[in-house]
């Protein structure tokens, strides 16, 4: 009988789950991250839209709704991770993917130094470039960058020193 109760309580604790939600606070920052991942709007959206189409339709194997966002994130980025394979398989002999080029109107907004910084950004290894969009974009706890990307907080750390020292030296900042 108690067995029985605890099986009908963690079905509810399940079916609590509440993706809408999430979509709904998360969703333009998660498809900021994308952008940033794999350079074009269109393909950032589908990302997204594909990571939660997956947590919709597997939501009842989810045991931890407060993860709940940590997983899409993870998913978000697995899903740029399989754009950029297939892109890097498609243009293997094709000179490498150059992000858009940005309008005149957007270019005038962001700023010189902010275009440097993406553009620098963009040439780091891609668990770099994660880590530090997750760091200072989203202002991730070291803890929460290790869950959503699988890999462990010390391993976060590293990464993220190593990125910030190239990014530097892509600035021509000397440390």
């Amino acid at each position: 009988m108690e067995v029985e109760l605890l099986t009908q309580q963690e079905d509810l604790a399940r079916r609590r789950v509440d993706v809408a939600s999430i979509f709904a606070e998360h969703h333009v920052g998660l498809v900021r991250l994308a952008l940033i991942m794999v350079g074009d709007q269109a393909t950032a959206e589908d990302v997204v839209q594909e990571a939660f189409e997956r947590t919709c339709a597997g939501r009842v194997r989810l045991r931890d709704a407060d993860k709940l966002l940590s997983y899409v994130r993870s998913a978000v980025l697995n899903g740029c991770r399989s754009v950029l394979r297939r892109r890097a398989t498609v243009f293997r002999k094709a000179p490498p993917y150059e992000p858009p080029v940005w309008s005149a109107e957007s270019a005038a907004l962001l700023g010189e130094e902010r275009r440097e910084v993406l553009l620098a950004l963009r040439g780091l290894p891609g668990r770099q470039r994660e880590a530090l969009t997750l760091r200072y974009y989203f202002d991730l706890t070291d803890q929460e960058i290790a869950e959503t990307m699988k890999i462990n907080a010390s391993t976060v750390r590293s990464t993220v020193t190593r990125g910030l020292a190239a990014l530097g030296r892509a600035l021509g900042e000397e440390s």
